[in-house]
């Protein structure tokens, strides 16, 4: 994957492993992005009065193309984040029902779920999943555990941001809607890492963000309703889509309500195309493929240290990004800084529950550099915090 390392931004000084908190765009795509906002400035009234909704529609129906669906059923948004504050916003809740989560979701979203629920009486249940993580089969079974006669609402992250697990969403669906489950799946790892065919995924509301493994510029994201569901869509911002004059401008209720909520710069959307383009061009399925392989043997050297340990069971739970067990005895933003500040590392140090992981991204720019420099800023960091822990321990 060296030689597409200058097609992206990174600081050369940096050794980048941090790839899935936001993501990075390729110098050709930012390129767009620019061609965008000039646009926009140059004549501001065309660009956003007369030309926006064409544009939109363009852009999404390249995006609902390669996630399986169709444009009507998808709306641009500014992340993931918001896309599951739309669907726990407009889901009828009473007092006592429950939405059942695993203990490994996004504590953002998370704190969108404690609000409705402190709104409605509604209660957000934490169901555990086992880390190390099991085949996809023990996961779908630990979870779906904790279904009752009162749950109505599965939340659950296709990717899980803490500990990069891939959960069997598809399962989990198939279940939750033969027992009239509603469920919304925060799919913000998912779009770039897992190839999506949302129609068939079984999900009643899945969002996920482009700027992150799809390689779009920031605050480019998506929301999908289920088209027998979608209208039941309350949005956030209340504006001109709101009125039923304006169905005209792109064919979908459900898209006119969350496309345009006031003046704002959709220049990231706009450029979702050519991010599907450049990924297209440089074939990207093989650089899934090499990243993957550049993990696995980055895992496999990191999990030698003394006290850090595999989180995962089995290899296929994880794609380009996972996370490993470390030492207890580290502080978690002592090492974070450590890494960082005498190394120049860049990644996640994580407290999970009672154990503490580090969250590793493998990128079309990696190479066997960085998973070089990763362990000896690791042993040295054991050296400097005096670590002497055995084998095992980080479980």
């Amino acid at each position: 994957m060296r030689h597409l390392r200058k097609h992206f931004n990174i600081d050369r000084e940096v050794v980048f492993l941090n790839h899935g908190s936001f993501g990075a765009t390729p110098k050709p795509v930012f390129a767009t992005y620019q061609h965008w906002q000039k646009q926009l400035e140059r004549q501001p009234v065309k660009f956003l009065g007369r030309d926006f909704d064409n544009n939109m529609n363009k852009a999404r129906e390249a995006l609902a193309a390669e996630v399986g669906t169709t444009a009507s059923n998808l709306a641009f948004i500014p992340n993931a984040t918001y896309g599951v504050n739309i669907a726990a916003r407009s889901i009828t809740l009473q007092p006592g029902d429950e939405i059942l989560a695993s203990d490994q979701e996004y504590g953002a979203c998370e704190y969108a779920w404690d609000v409705v629920c402190k709104g409605t009486g509604a209660v957000y249940v934490r169901q555990p999943i086992s880390l190390p993580a099991g085949t996809q089969e023990q996961m779908a079974a630990e979870f779906m555990a904790g279904i009752n006669d009162r749950t109505r609402v599965i939340f659950l992250s296709h990717i899980t941001s803490p500990t990069a697990v891939r959960l069997p969403v598809e399962a989990i669906c198939a279940e939750a809607r033969k027992r009239g489950i509603l469920t919304v799946i925060d799919g913000a790892h998912a779009y770039g890492q897992i190839d999506l065919n949302l129609d068939t995924l079984g999900a009643d509301y899945y969002t996920s963000n482009c700027h992150k493994w799809a390689l779009s510029p920031k605050g480019a994201a998506f929301m999908y309703a289920r088209p027998e569901i979608k209208d039941q869509i309350d949005p956030l911002i209340v504006s001109w889509g709101y009125g039923a004059d304006n169905l005209s401008r792109s064919g979908s209720r459900f898209v006119d309500l969350l496309q345009w909520a006031g003046t704002k710069d959709p220049s990231a959307y706009l450029s979702v195309p050519a991010a599907i383009h450049f990924r297209v061009k440089h074939g990207w399925e093989d650089v899934h493929k090499q990243a993957k392989q550049m993990l696995d043997e980055t895992i496999g050297r990191i999990i030698t240290l003394p006290g850090f340990a595999n989180a995962y069971a089995d290899s296929s739970n994880y794609i380009q990004m996972a996370a490993i067990f470390i030492p207890n005895q580290f502080e978690v933003t002592d090492l974070k800084d450590f890494l960082y500040d005498q190394h120049k590392v860049e990644l996640p140090v994580i407290q999970w529950k009672d154990h503490k992981l580090i969250r590793i991204s493998m990128q079309a720019y990696n190479t066997e550099k960085d998973i070089d420099a990763l362990e000896r800023a690791l042993q040295k960091a054991m050296r400097h915090f005096d670590i002497q822990a055995s084998s095992g321990e980080a479980k």
